[in-house]
């Protein structure tokens, strides 16, 4: 009887605007299962969400929403000029979105999946905290003037905010030497981006 393979794990990341999501959806149509960190760390800052407690706590209401959840532009622009007040809330959060990671990890698991995809923004920012779970870092890679052009037409932030949340994560040339594998999203059509999917070399049931 042939041994069962272990398990991969595929850290996958790259800034705003790179096609992560994307990717992520096509790895999942591949067999892989997807655990996204960014939509974890939403639900733990959503109305009555794990994290909401704390952070009214140590934040004041003044950075809570009227319906209960974290008010993410105003604590975005409070953390970026305040690093005490960045590092206490992720102080908050990180802990909560590791121990749903990870419960989502074994439900994967557990359920057969061979190839876990860790969906993480700021996997390169995290240093060793998170390059130690994965067992391939996956970089989605693409100009910094097309970042900006697709996050202002899908969600209508300015220039000047999108370049500001650019700005505060690794660089390209950062992401780049941490990658294992790297796809370049940068003028392809979406049946070569697939392509380019297609030839990572994952393990499905």
């Amino acid at each position: 009887m042939t041994p069962k393979p272990s398990p991969l794990r595929i850290g996958l990341t790259g800034g705003i605007g790179s096609g992560k999501s994307t990717v992520s959806q096509m790895l999942q149509a591949r067999g892989a299962a997807v655990i996204d960190a960014d939509a974890i760390a939403r639900s733990v800052t959503a109305p009555q969400g794990a994290a909401m407690v704390d952070i009214a706590r140590s934040f004041g209401a003044a950075f809570i929403t009227p319906e209960g959840a974290l008010n993410r532009e105003k604590v975005r622009a409070h953390v970026f000029s305040n690093p005490q007040a960045k590092d206490a809330l992720e102080a908050i959060i990180h802990p909560l979105v590791a121990k749903e990671t990870q419960r989502q990890a074994q439900v994967a698991l557990s359920a057969g999946y061979l190839t876990l995809i860790f969906d993480v923004p700021l996997l390169i920012e995290a240093g060793s905290r998170w390059r130690a779970q994965v067992d391939r870092v996956l970089v989605l890679d693409c100009l910094v003037e097309t970042q900006i052009q697709r996050v202002v037409a899908r969600n209508a932030m300015s220039r000047e905010a999108i370049q500001a949340i650019i700005s505060a994560q690794a660089s390209r040339a950062q992401k780049l030497s941490a990658a294992d594998w790297v796809i370049y999203n940068e003028n392809i059509s979406k049946e070569s981006l697939q392509e380019a999917v297609a030839q990572l070399p994952i393990r499905t049931r």
